[in-house]
């Protein structure tokens, strides 16, 4: 764990998050008609994200150095790999209640809403717990071990939105009809406002993101406890989230292999964070970053490779995106 402490005055933090406010409304504003996302648009936007994310570490390195430049490449790389795992969840979601393509942005989007707003709480929660009682370290590391442990041997495991806890008790709580009604999350129905599917699926997606919320933020606290470089690390990765999903969602039948990958890198972020109350301390951040990122391209180029026949017998299907099918 690196804590790279460095001052950030109120108007960086404040700058930040317009910046992110400018950048969900250009979005929202682009996508407010509900079209069908294709593969053209989504890799405009998602190019256009990693390209933000990207440049904001040219940011840290000519304002923080090197070292602050390569904490938050770190973080963002183990962000964004973790963020394809989501998509897997979502495509589920989606697919269990039946989205129509042309809703599921406006459904990612207030759901990247939620995540950005839970990943803020659990940063400054995580980092105070870290600095004030050093033991949370073995208590983190170890979830983040087991997290890894069962993503490697339990992906098989059927997932139910329905049975979410959270999903069933908004079903308890608002009255909510089992149709969609457009791109709306609220109707009136006789006179009654109730709540849509879209509303439904909009909470299983923040619902079942709440839990990658906590795996992705105890994953960049093993790399660093800096507040300014976890958050902008998990909000620039997280931003993409929605054009990532409508670039891949056709593609992760073929990431059969990947899940092995992110298991890998939870563990190693676990065992980093074990260590850095040890002896033994911190790993250099230059070798945490070759090993996330040789860890990242190995395991999609097995899965890609694992994969190929199968792409070539479905006729290049798995190369379109979710807009597309």
């Amino acid at each position: 764990m690196n804590d790279l402490s460095f001052p950030v005055p109120l108007w960086v933090w404040a700058a930040i998050m317009v910046g992110i406010a400018v950048m969900l409304s250009i979005d929202l504003l682009a996508h407010r008609d509900s079209h069908v996302i294709g593969f053209r648009e989504a890799s405009i936007w998602s190019a256009i994200w990693i390209a933000a994310g990207l440049g904001f570490g040219l940011v840290m390195l000519a304002w923080q150095g090197g070292d602050a430049a390569e904490t938050y490449y770190a973080g963002y790389l183990i962000e964004k790999a973790l963020s394809i795992d989501n998509i897997f969840v979502f495509a589920l979601v989606f697919s269990f209640f039946a989205v129509p393509d042309a809703y599921q942005h406006k459904v990612l989007f207030w759901g990247v809403i939620g995540a950005l707003a839970a990943r803020l709480v659990f940063i400054f929660v995580g980092v105070e717990l870290l600095r004030t009682l050093f033991w949370t370290a073995y208590l983190f590391g170890a979830f983040l071990i087991w997290t890894g442990w069962k993503m490697a041997f339990s992906k098989d495991e059927e997932v139910h939105p329905d049975r979410n806890p959270m999903v069933r008790l908004i079903k308890k709580i608002i009255p909510t009809d089992t149709r969609f009604h457009g791109d709306r999350f609220f109707t009136r129905i006789n006179g009654r406002r109730v709540a849509t599917l879209l509303f439904v699926a909009l909470v299983a997606v923040e619902a079942t993101d709440l839990v990658f919320a906590i795996d992705s933020v105890a994953a960049v606290l093993a790399i660093t406890t800096s507040t300014f470089l976890v958050w902008t690390a998990n909000a620039f990765a997280v931003l993409g989230l929605r054009s990532l999903y409508f670039c891949l969602a056709g593609l992760l039948r073929r990431f059969t292999y990947l899940h092995y990958g992110l298991a890998v890198l939870l563990g190693f972020a676990g065992v980093k964070l074990i260590l850095s109350e040890t002896p033994v301390g911190k790993l250099p951040i230059p070798l945490t970053l070759g090993f996330i990122t040789a860890t990242i391209t190995i395991s999609i180029a097995w899965s890609l490779i694992a994969t190929r026949n199968q792409a070539q017998e479905t006729g290049g299907d798995t190369r379109r995106c979710a807009g597309e099918r």
